[in-house]
């Protein structure tokens, strides 16, 4: 399913002007990326799962082709965590 879909989901079954659900779809994921990358917030959505930033120190690695060693900087991810309730559901428990 694509970002088109889900508002032509919202669109047909609230009634909704189309213009308007695309508007709080792109605002909704606007404000998601902003607490994750701007301020390493983590965002819940109870039911739903858990948007959270995790953090990879830094690191060696191997470049096989050219046989050296590159390091690999400490960064931080975004990561999406299933809720209990939505994973059990996905169980069909």
């Amino acid at each position: 399913m694509t970002k088109a879909d889900i508002i032509e989901e919202i669109v047909t079954s609230t009634g909704i002007a189309k213009k308007d659900v695309s508007a709080t779809v792109e605002a909704f994921m606007a404000i998601i990326k902003d607490s994750l990358l701007e301020r390493k917030e983590n965002v819940y959505l109870r039911g739903f799962g858990s948007f959270v930033v995790k953090h990879r120190a830094e690191k060696t690695a191997r470049n096989i082709s050219k046989n050296t060693t590159i390091v690999i900087a400490a960064h931080d991810f975004p990561s999406f965590k299933p809720a209990k309730s939505f994973v059990s559901k996905m169980k069909g428990e």
